[in-house]
């Protein structure tokens, strides 16, 4: 008999923005790649908060400061900078905060992210609403 998984078989790991970076991975360079790699970045900050990824008060605020220092040298459109810095702060608090920032940085994205990206965006702004 077979079994299901090996007895030292680690789990397979599930990467939880597949779209995200697939999309900066195929838009060319420029603001459209900023975007959707700032994106990412700052989904993987809110998901930092709560689930898989929970990191500690202090490991969240230093990741946060160093988020605001890369988030400065993208050439991002002016009307999503200020919703980024809003959803990394968001990410040092409680999730219910992240999950209205996160909200409000796909609303002001939407145009420059895809179907999928915005549906992962969504996804963990519930997930977190609901945590």
């Amino acid at each position: 008999m077979f079994a299901d998984t090996l007895p030292f078989a680690l789990d397979p790991l599930r990467f939880p923005f597949p779209a995200l970076a697939a999309l900066a991975g195929r838009l060319p360079l420029g603001g459209g790649r900023e975007v959707a790699l700032a994106a990412l970045l700052t989904a993987r900050l809110a998901h930092g908060v709560t689930g898989g990824e929970a990191h500690g008060e202090a490991e969240r605020a230093a990741r946060a400061a160093a988020a605001k220092v890369w988030l400065a040298s993208l050439a991002l459109p002016a009307a999503t900078r200020v919703p980024f810095a809003r959803c990394v702060d968001a990410s040092t608090g409680a999730p219910l905060a992240a999950a209205a920032a996160l909200r409000a940085l796909v609303a002001a994205t939407g145009a420059h992210l895809d179907g999928p990206s915005v549906q992962e965006l969504e996804r963990l702004a519930r997930q977190l609403a609901s945590a």
